[in-house]
């Protein structure tokens, strides 16, 4: 074989030997790192149950779903969540709420006797991302204590917005300002509701 027929296999060989190496993949959290200091609230005299977030089925995947201009949507195959997207966001909702509040979320455990439960129900709406630039969420969510009428409930919205500049890893910290967001905003509804049954939503936090 010529010194040019050589050359070119093993140009050809190097070739589909990059396209063999599978790109990295890159896992990330909704779950926000442990605040430094203690709560600065009150713990409140009840316990939560989150239950699972309810997650529409465009954002329900494996990988990051971004936006890109106005309608367009990119699923980002490098860019993956550590587990499945609904318990990432129920996780990071439910830390969240167990600090601001000061008490424990005991959902898949038994209910202890003597001790007032609030059920804590939460629809996504969006959590859009646009790389690079920022990160918009919006959501419903139920409040209803577990041994009273199912109709004693207090139902609330909110929509947050955070910048989002830099990489996909600036992208998701955005992303865990905005459920910290509305943790808040829910912490806030749940102390005003368990005070009063009549209580209206408390407004939403700044994005």
């Amino acid at each position: 074989m010529n010194t040019p027929a050589r050359s070119a296999l093993a140009a050809l060989a190097l070739g589909l030997a990059a396209c063999a190496t599978p790109l990295p993949v890159h896992y990330h959290t909704l779950l926000a790192p442990p605040p430094a200091a203690a709560t600065a609230e009150p713990a409140v005299p009840f316990l939560i149950d989150v239950l699972p977030v309810g997650v529409p089925a465009r954002l329900d995947q494996a990988q990051l779903v971004v936006r890109q201009a106005d309608s367009g949507i990119v699923v980002l195959d490098g860019e993956r969540w550590a587990g499945p997207f609904g318990d990432e966001l129920r996780n990071a909702l439910s830390a969240e709420l167990g600090h601001r509040l000061g008490t424990q979320d005991i959902a898949g455990l038994p209910r202890p006797s003597g001790k007032s439960v609030l059920r804590i129900k939460v629809q996504l709406r969006r959590l859009d991302a646009w790389p690079g630039q920022k990160v918009q969420l919006a959501a419903d969510w139920s409040l209803g204590f577990a041994n009273e009428a199912a109709d004693v409930r207090l139902l609330c919205s909110g929509k947050y917005e955070e910048l989002a500049p830099g990489s996909y890893a600036e992208l998701v910290q955005a992303q865990q300002r905005a459920i910290a967001a509305m943790a808040a905003s829910v912490a806030a509804d749940a102390r005003d509701f368990a005070k009063s049954r009549s209580a209206r939503c408390a407004l939403p936090s700044a994005g």
